[in-house]
């Protein structure tokens, strides 16, 4: 949902995440809801449009890692030596009957949801290299959350009947590492191209905007995995190459701002949370149930230190932080409750 958000001064800032050249985002300065992603699709569209033929040369700059491998979040483990790698070029597909035979091209955001027509279906910021077999098990179903599996991946991708509150269905679930990658991949795509969307077929979309599961899905996807230094070189690679950047990536603090609570409608008649902290304890109490809440903190430059899924109306979350001033910010899909606590 657009919504007027309320929010801290401190939150939109300087971006302190990625590279957009001075003045990039101007336009941009003290917005919020559909006037900050009206600007937004203003400055990121017109960019330079890839041909087909472009983006497998195009993956070898946005999607290698240090040794030169395919980083492919399908089949990556951070936590542990992957069970296979592809390299560039030789492991291209070909054809496939197995996890692990080949990678070819994921549309994370599938074609079939927008016609397959141009510039979306070139478009990086949305386009993976991917291990062709999980790909095809992914096919065109939305992703979800997923407790009862009925294939999973060699690194723990799982497709089955989504167990999101709101959503039914078949859907695939990432592994968690690359949950904030896709869903600040679906927030571009939602901003860049803004006016087709009442055009576009999706599950995870109703009436050109996203569904209310969907919403909360991708919101709580992007706070529990916060961008990550592969998304800011890649975000600096492609612009590079499409010369436009994904705004949620440089300043993800501005997601709130545009998808989530809509502080004009509810904010005077919800009470907020209570928060505070008790030695290394954060102790959120929400004193009423809600579909769906998250926490973040931050330190006084911005930078998110903690965050969190609530699943309960009252919490307790370790504060492993350095003696200081935080910033405790209270997401629901009807409020946003920041504070401040000394740690």
């Amino acid at each position: 949902m657009r919504g007027c958000l309320l929010y801290i001064p401190l939150l939109f800032g300087p971006s302190l995440h990625g590279q957009p050249p001075p003045g990039y985002y101007d336009q941009a300065a003290g917005l919020t809801g559909t006037a900050l992603l009206e600007a937004f699709n203003d400055i990121i569209s017109g960019h330079t449009v890839l041909p087909n033929n472009a983006l497998w040369a195009a993956f070898e700059l946005t999607d290698s890692k240090d040794d030169g491998s395919v980083w492919d979040m399908y089949s990556d483990d951070p936590a542990s030596t992957p069970a296979y790698t592809y390299q560039f070029v030789t492991d291209q597909c070909g054809t496939y009957d197995s996890e692990g035979d080949c990678f070819n091209r994921e549309h994370s955001f599938p074609q079939s949801w927008y016609g397959s027509l141009t510039p979306m279906s070139t478009d990086l910021f949305h386009l993976y290299p991917t291990d062709a077999w999980v790909n095809q098990q992914r096919g065109n179903w939305p992703y979800g959350k997923v407790t009862s599996p009925d294939w999973t991946s060699i690194n723990g991708s799982k497709r089955g009947p989504c167990a999101w509150p709101g959503c039914t269905g078949t859907v695939f679930e990432p592994i968690d590492a690359y949950k904030g990658d896709l869903a600040r991949s679906y927030f571009y795509m939602l901003t860049r191209y803004l006016p087709q969307l009442d055009q576009w077929t999706s599950p995870m979309m109703a009436s050109g905007e996203l569904s209310e599961w969907a919403e909360s899905l991708l919101l709580s996807w992007h706070t529990i995995d916060p961008v990550s230094p592969k998304e800011i070189e890649r975000n600096n690679t492609v612009f590079a190459l499409q010369h436009n950047r994904n705004p949620y990536i440089d300043q993800p603090e501005l997601v709130y701002a545009i998808w989530g609570p809509e502080a004009g409608i509810y904010g005077t008649s919800i009470a907020p949370p209570r928060i505070w902290a008790h030695g290394d304890v954060l102790v959120v109490d929400l004193e009423r149930e809600v579909p769906w809440a998250f926490v973040r903190v931050m330190d006084l430059s911005g930078r998110m230190v903690m965050a969190a899924a609530l699943t309960e109306e009252r919490s307790e979350h370790a504060l492993n932080l350095a003696p200081g001033a935080y910033v405790v910010v209270v997401i629901t899909r009807d409020l946003v409750s920041t504070t401040s606590i000394i740690h």
